[in-house]
């Protein structure tokens, strides 16, 4: 079975469960209501403040979304792998920091890119890099953390590609990885092996096509919608985590910066961290109780590519020897990461 079957069967499965962004909405609220009715009023208050202040974020980003699908941006991507490995790490890792794909949406495209031959030193890069930042959730990122935790992040994604693919490099001249990487059967990538294979030139000016007009604005109503849902649910229990978390507890835990709990956030991100921007409201209440810049880095960096969804893709799609270097330069890491952004911002 292709990773593209694989993937329309799971769209199919979710169309036919209800929603769960909703149903937590709803779920918390109506608890909530009859629990602490007092609880209930402040965190609906609290919500729609914080989704107004991050109002003009939460449209660039839509914006920065679907024009990058009505042009047809991310046929650029295949134009990074081609020339020397190490040129090609370096591209990929910073193509992977620009590209609009989550943890599960690059499986596709990564099994393209080895079917087609592509070396595993540029591909895994790209692999690391491309879930942890774009264009969109840097600007969420900037309304909600900051624009200086936003850059460090885009820097840590850059970063680690540029550590996973030099680190297969050095591994493969070392005898290890040697070859294909992927599982026996694993597809081409589907649609996206053919925009691997056959890129189409990028159309900047959309709106002179009315398709792409079309394909504009139905990015932006999706986006909004699936974004929108999602920073409700987080600020909904960020309300939740001011009112009833100590924040002597954050601070007990995670806040004194050491490595102990720059490592304890790196791993605890792995089964906790479900959602790339409904994590972001969620870090920034625990940094408001106490939660140290460089765990929360790890934390964000760490559950962005080892993710309980994005490890399982990435286990049905590569062979073993694979999986452990991934899940191992992705802790590596984000466990770099953390060190890194609580020298320069503690």
């Amino acid at each position: 079975m292709s990773i593209q079957s694989i993937l329309t069967e799971a769209r199919e499965w979710r169309r036919l469960r209800i929603d769960p962004a909703w149903s937590a909405v709803a779920v918390i609220f109506v608890v909530l209501a009859l629990v602490v009715p007092q609880q209930a009023a402040s965190s609906a208050v609290f919500t729609a403040k914080a989704v107004w202040g991050v109002l003009p974020f939460f449209v660039l980003s839509i914006a920065l979304a679907a024009y990058a699908k009505a042009t047809g941006a991310e046929n650029l991507i295949a134009r990074a792998f081609s020339g020397r490995p190490e040129l090609m790490v370096l591209f990929a890792s910073l193509m992977g920091a620009l590209s609009p794909f989550c943890s599960c949406g690059v499986i596709p495209i990564v099994a393209a890119l080895l079917a087609s031959g592509v070396p595993l030193a540029p591909v895994m890069a790209f692999w690391l890099a491309s879930p942890l930042m774009d264009p969109s959730m840097f600007a969420i990122t900037t309304g909600v953390l900051g624009l200086p935790f936003a850059v460090a992040k885009t820097v840590a994604a850059i970063a680690i590609g540029l550590l996973g693919g030099f680190g297969v490099l050095a591994l493969q001249r070392s005898g290890a990885l040697t070859g294909s990487p992927l599982q026996e059967g694993v597809g081409n990538g589907g649609c996206a092996g053919s925009k691997i294979r056959n890129p189409k030139d990028v159309v900047w000016r959309y709106w002179q096509e009315p398709a792409r007009r079309e394909t504009f604005w139905a990015g932006a109503r999706g986006n909004a919608l699936f974004l929108g849902k999602w920073l409700i649910v987080a600020f909904a229990l960020e309300s939740l985590m001011v009112a009833y978390v100590p924040g002597d507890l954050i601070a007990g835990v995670a806040g004194d910066g050491g490595f102990v709990s720059i490592l304890s956030a790196t791993l605890v991100g792995i089964p906790s961290y479900l959602n790339g921007n409904a994590a972001l409201p969620l870090v920034a209440g625990l940094m408001d109780k106490g939660m140290a810049p460089g765990a929360a880095m790890a934390f964000l960096v760490g559950g962005g590519v080892t993710s309980i969804p994005a490890a399982l893709a990435v286990w049905g799609v590569a062979k073993r020897q694979v999986f452990a270097a991934y899940l191992a330069f992705a802790i590596l890491g984000a466990l770099l990461s953390g060190i890194a952004f609580q020298l320069v911002a503690g």
